[in-house]
């Protein structure tokens, strides 16, 4: 996959993931920890995952959730799901 299109899917799942965390974009790194350093709760991650669901039309099994731990982790599932990988 080209790495522009890779770059523009991180910013989508970045503002994403910003909105449901109430945060500002800038703040969601591709490492930070959801959980630890956004004070994410399971609720909050079950939104992440049903909206992502819903934009990228993939199904994301809840048995994933646990490793949507951060952004570059979101990323490599949701390409795994959306068959973005190379």
């Amino acid at each position: 996959m080209p790495t522009a299109m890779k770059q523009e899917q991180l910013e989508e799942i970045r503002e994403i993931v910003a909105e449901v965390l109430e945060v500002e974009p800038e703040e969601i790194t591709e490492t930070s920890n959801f959980a630890n350093d956004h004070e994410a709760d399971s609720l909050r991650a079950i939104e992440i995952l049903a909206r992502l669901e819903k934009k990228y039309k993939v199904e994301i099994p809840q048995s994933d959730l646990p490793k949507m731990e951060n952004l570059t982790a979101v990323y490599e599932i949701l390409a795994e799901r959306a068959g973005w990988l190379d």
